[in-house]
């Protein structure tokens, strides 16, 4: 702003010169027309004052626009100065709004980096997780395609030796090729009620449960020989009372007995007063006379308690 008044206050010092010569210049022009006797001047002097004449108003015009022009340049400069200072704002800023964007992309990037590094590691955790799964089925199923082996080899030579003791014959089967179903199915001991032995094998064989026991020792219980006791054992087996387990026991061929149908026994309600007794007709949960109050089936439940 110094600078700006410095210069105003030049071109109008510059311009009061000119103002004054030229106010000199008129003087002396006027002060030549008024006395003419003064000696004439020389004719190139005269040319040479006409020409100062003719060339002040144009100097001024110049100085007039020299002094705008000067006056115009500070505006024109604070403009110029103006918009380049809008310019470099603007470029700064561009740059800014540039290094931003980049910083954001670069951001993104070291994201999206970051993520895609975290699914790779995810997707080899999770094939180093298959592979170890994969691995431990491989193995599990050799282990158990070994066990298998093992298992249908051990069940072969089972097999083997199963049909190699099958194959020696037992006396049981001799005997039952020997004998016709009549024959078994009609097998009579003399002197001997059947249905009641059969009820009694039954009954001692249905103590054993799903154990069984061997024939030999039920045909020691009942002193019979081998030939009745394997033709009882066939003729329960026929009827549907028993089941027999063919067993290698101390070297030897044999059938173990296991119930299948156990038969109703009246051992249970022997004894009992309700049989005879000699109000029966009346007797009901809810009546007068009753089993919950019956004084004769305490006692005959005390009596076998007692047994017991």
């Amino acid at each position: 702003m110094k600078n700006k008044d410095n210069l105003d206050s030049k071109k109008e010092k510059k311009v009061n010169k000119i103002k004054e010569q030229l106010a000199r210049l008129r003087a002396k022009l006027a002060s030549e027309n008024k006395h003419p006797s003064s000696p004439p001047k020389s004719k190139f002097k005269k040319t040479k004052d006409k020409a100062k004449q003719a060339e002040a108003p144009k100097k001024a015009k110049e100085v007039k626009e020299k002094k705008v022009r000067r006056k115009e340049e500070p505006k024109k400069k604070a403009k110029e100065a103006k918009e380049k200072k809008a310019r470099i704002k603007e470029e700064a800023k561009k740059k800014a709004k540039e290094a931003k964007e980049k910083k954001a992309r670069r951001k993104e990037e070291a994201k999206k980096k970051a993520k895609e590094a975290k699914e790779k590691k995810a997707r080899r955790k999770e094939e180093a997780k298959k592979k170890a799964i994969e691995k431990k089925e491989e193995a599990k199923k050799k282990k158990e395609e070994a066990k298998k082996k093992e298992e249908e080899a051990k069940k072969k030579e089972e097999e083997a030796r199963k049909k190699e003791e099958e194959a020696k014959r037992t006396y049981e089967e001799e005997l039952e090729e020997q004998l016709t179903e009549e024959e078994i199915t009609g097998f009579q001991l003399e002197k001997t009620d059947m249905d009641k032995m059969c009820n009694r094998v039954c009954e001692i064989i249905a103590d054993y449960e799903s154990d069984g026991i061997l024939q030999s020792q039920l045909w020691k219980k009942f002193k019979l020989s081998s030939r009745d006791g394997s033709r009882l054992a066939l003729k329960l087996e026929r009827m549907g009372m028993i089941t027999r387990d063919k067993i290698l026991e101390k070297e030897r061929w044999t059938y173990k007995l296991i119930i299948k149908k156990t038969p109703i026994s009246t051992k249970s309600i022997e004894g009992s007063p309700c049989l005879t007794c000699p109000v029966e007709s009346k007797c009901s949960l809810d009546g007068e006379v009753s089993p919950k109050t019956c004084q004769w089936i305490e006692d005959w439940v005390m009596i076998e308690m007692k047994n017991k």
